[in-house]
């Protein structure tokens, strides 16, 4: 009797942390300290890139690019998604400090509105899908109805 009893609380104690353990499904990613921490420089000049005093929206995009580049599992991607998203975005309509050169074959390969706005669709869909509680996530869905009205 005294065995079923030790038995039965053991079995309540580990089937009580195999719930909680059922709860916590994100998985966990083994993070590069340096890796994490040229990351975070690289956003944080993205952000100083992006703000009302600078919209450097190409600079934005190349940070973006270098920083998805060698290391998209970064913490904050999301952060970096919306930057790289809405700065394609802005440039698509030619907006910024830093202009877009149409006449020149690689700035019209890069920049080609069309292909910004798609650019901005897909950065700020992934954004969404791979972080849906981001505090961005409703400037998002408002510049993806705009690109995309039928949706």
């Amino acid at each position: 009797m005294k065995h079923l009893v030790i038995f039965s609380i053991l079995a309540v104690i580990f089937g009580a942390s195999t719930v909680v353990a059922q709860r916590n499904i994100e998985q966990a990613i083994d993070r590069d300290p340096m890796l994490e921490a040229d990351a975070k420089h690289n956003l944080d000049v993205a952000w100083q890139a992006f703000g009302p005093a600078r919209k450097a929206y190409k600079q934005v995009l190349g940070r973006f690019e270098e920083t998805y580049a060698a290391y998209p599992t970064f913490s904050k991607m999301d952060e970096f998604l919306y930057l790289a998203g809405m700065s394609s975005y802005y440039l698509s309509k030619n907006e910024g400090k830093q202009k877009v050169n149409l006449k020149l074959e690689r700035e019209r390969e890069k920049y080609d509105p069309q292909k910004l706005k798609e650019d901005a669709v897909a950065y700020l869909n992934l954004m969404i899908e791979r972080r849906p509680d981001s505090k961005y996530r409703d400037d998002a869905e408002r510049v993806l109805k705009e690109l995309d009205p039928d949706k």
